[in-house]
């Protein structure tokens, strides 16, 4: 649905300057504007992008500058919290208009009801028209948001937004924890908004639905036109340039490198000639003496102008060093979490979840398998009920080889300790400079492996995680993964992809983010929709 006025609306940021009360920059002397279109705000976690929004929407105040929008303004937040006690008619903010309309009906023609209806006559068959675009139409206005899953919740948000009419929508990550159908219903919603719009996600698929691409990076914003393929092409030329620019660079200091150790060593000839002059006295002292300091003069100013020269080739080498970006992969050799091909890893027989599901699976060998099914299915259960977290209604759920599960909350780190010592706790044999070095590949090197787990920021949250889980003893043959990419950037998603290649063993990830389930692999696909069934790969 779009906005009523969307050629005004319009977002200004001037002189932003923002820091956690620990002192921690965010934003300095920043500086935005968006007008009216799609646009999608990527950059690396951590780099401010969500402090934006919420900046723009006043949630959040500059320390310094100013932000100036036109138009009202409608947040989604990356975490949804509704009462679960309010009806969903509360929740989409027509409650009011509904009951009064209700006793207009009902025969009470009070100011007081007409007030509150206002001109919205039609507030019932605006609120179904929203619900039934967001794939919502099972909902009904008098039940309560206790009896939705999550992803109905985050829908309700956005239809609750989208009756609203802003002309500025702001959606944080979106699609995360949505099911493959209501994240289709979402991308419709995105393309067919004609305000001004700004979406944080890493979703590809919704990523290509958008106008042109802020990349926020190193404190400021840059402008690339077209959708993420475009973004990713003009990525691509962009770091080929910068490549090309260092190895230049680097070739000219190694240039003046060169040329300054000649210059020292024709400064030493002229002084051993000078000496020797000197010594046997052939030309008179004086003349000798004054052929010396010009000789030195000389080739001292000869050594400066070649030291300076080596100077600006080394400060051009790292401006051409600072445009390349660090796009470090995860590169990790893990031999012991091989399973061999006719090995039974997982079997669950005649398994009832708590959520009233069904599973009959057995797993044999190092498969990589892809759990789906709408939000509220069961996905989340069933993985807890195999990691063993929780019983089963009925059946048996066993696991036959070494086991981790990552959570989505992310919670298998211990705060207080370093990324070292954590890995250290699932590694009890393993020595300090072993855990190291193995940290090391998943880009924790040197102090950073030192650094307490509550300080890291999402991506690192996640790849400290994940190192702890795959470098745990045993080593796991089977690797449990629930909505991975969930809060991560495309640069953490990427590394995720590189360490699962690196895998050996079985693997069970419960997504809905397609593009990223292709690129790690998967060879077996399975629906759970009450039955937990093969499916044909999406």
């Amino acid at each position: 649905m779009p906005p009523s006025a969307p050629s005004a609306a319009s977002i200004v940021c001037s002189g932003l300057r923002f820091a956690w009360p620990d002192g921690t920059p965010v934003l300095e002397d920043f500086h935005l504007t968006v007008g009216p279109g799609r646009t999608g705000l990527v950059g690396l976690n951590g780099s401010g992008k969500s402090t934006l929004l919420k900046l723009i929407t006043g949630e959040l105040t500059p320390s310094e500058g100013s932000v100036r929008t036109t138009g009202e303004v409608g947040h989604l937040p990356q975490t949804v919290h509704l009462d679960t006690a309010l009806r969903v008619d509360e929740a989409l903010g027509v409650a009011a208009a509904r009951a009064a309309l209700h006793a207009i009906e009902a025969g009470d023609a009070s100011e007081e009801n007409f007030t509150a209806v206002g001109d919205d006559w039609d507030v019932e068959e605006r609120s179904r028209a929203v619900l039934d675009q967001l794939g919502l139409e099972h909902v009904g206005l008098d039940r309560t948001i206790g009896e939705v899953s999550g992803g109905e919740a985050v829908l309700l948000r956005l239809a609750a937004l989208l009756l609203a009419r802003p002309e500025i929508l702001l959606l944080d990550e979106p699609t995360n924890n949505l099911d493959l159908a209501a994240r289709r219903r979402l991308y419709d919603a995105v393309a067919s908004w004609h305000g001004v719009l700004v979406v944080v996600s890493h979703d590809r698929e919704l990523l290509r639905r958008v106008d042109r691409i802020a990349d926020l990076r190193d404190g400021e914003v840059h402008w690339y036109g077209g959708n993420l393929d475009a973004y990713e092409e003009a990525l691509a030329a962009e770091q080929e340039a910068a490549e090309r620019m260092v190895r230049a660079a680097e070739a000219d200091v190694r240039r003046q490198k060169r040329e300054l150790a000649e210059a020292h060593d024709k400064l030493a000839r002229r002084v051993r000639y000078g000496n020797k002059m000197y010594a046997t006295k052939r030309e008179p002292k004086i003349v000798m003496n004054s052929r010396k300091r010009t000789a030195q003069e000389s080739a001292g100013r000869h050594r400066i102008l070649h030291e300076e020269r080596l100077r600006e080739a080394r400060e051009r080498l790292d401006e051409a060093a600072e445009a390349v970006r660090d796009d470090d992969e995860i590169r990790v050799d893990l031999p012991h979490t091989a399973v061999p091909r006719g090995r039974t890893v997982l079997s669950l027989d005649g398994v009832e979840l708590r959520c009233g599901a069904r599973a009959e699976l057995h797993v044999h060998g190092p498969e990589r398998i892809a759990l789906v099914g709408r939000n509220g299915a069961g996905k989340t259960t069933l993985l807890r009920t195999i990691a063993g977290e929780v019983e089963p209604v009925a059946g048996e759920a066993v696991t036959h080889v070494a086991t981790r599960y990552l959570p989505q909350r992310l919670d298998v780190l211990d705060g207080g300790l370093s990324v070292a010592a954590n890995v250290a706790r699932l590694a009890p044999q393993a020595t300090d400079n072993h855990v190291r070095a193995r940290l090391a590949r998943f880009l924790f090197r040197g102090a950073r492996a030192d650094r307490r787990a509550g300080t890291l920021s999402g991506g690192e949250r996640f790849r400290a995680t994940l190192a702890a889980l795959m470098l745990a003893e045993p080593a796991p043959q089977l690797l449990m993964l629930d909505e991975p990419t969930n809060n991560l950037d495309m640069a953490s998603v990427r590394q995720l992809v590189s360490a699962l290649e690196n895998y050996r063993g079985a693997l069970v990830v419960a997504g809905h983010d397609l593009p990223f389930l292709r690129e790690i692999g998967i060879t077996r696909w399975l629906l759970l929709d009450g039955e937990l069934a093969d499916v044909d790969p999406m």
